[in-house]
């Protein structure tokens, strides 16, 4: 993926690195990225491009709990919309956003791994299924 170079062991190095990053302040910020850039002898947009292929390295902060909602065919299917409606409303914020209060983010994903469960969401690692509307207000008040 690094433009110019072939070079598996320095892109393993980076991710490395920016997970690194990620785990100390939470996401990777921009003059991480320079930051690893100038460290490694690469160019930054590299470092970017490495950075913005990988969702579990975000670029700006994210809430205390990240919320990712199923998008998927089976949880389409099984009516998410309602769900991913009811998050919205719950949380007062919409997809790719964090609340002003920084306690919750939501995404939505293609696949969570829950198709079983369709309709399916995660709030960090833990996963509902089954979801309704009803539901999504019970489960979201545990975390607040």
């Amino acid at each position: 993926m690094l433009a110019g170079r072939n070079d598996a062991r320095l892109e393993k190095n980076l991710l490395v690195l920016l997970e690194r990053t990620r785990d100390v302040y939470g996401y990777i910020p921009e003059h991480a990225l320079t930051g690893l850039a100038d460290q490694l002898g690469i160019r930054a947009v590299d470092v970017y491009a490495i950075a913005t292929f990988y969702r579990a390295l975000p670029l700006k902060p994210t809430g205390k709990h990240v919320i990712k909602v199923c998008r998927s065919v089976p949880c389409y299917l099984k009516h998410n919309r309602p769900v991913i409606d009811a998050v919205e409303r719950e949380l007062g914020i919409s997809p790719g956003h964090t609340g002003d209060d920084g306690l919750f983010s939501l995404e939505l994903v293609n696949c969570i791994g829950a198709c079983d469960k369709a309709p399916a969401m995660m709030i960090d690692d833990d996963v509902f299924g089954d979801l309704t509307p009803e539901k999504v207000t019970e489960i979201l008040g545990r975390y607040r």
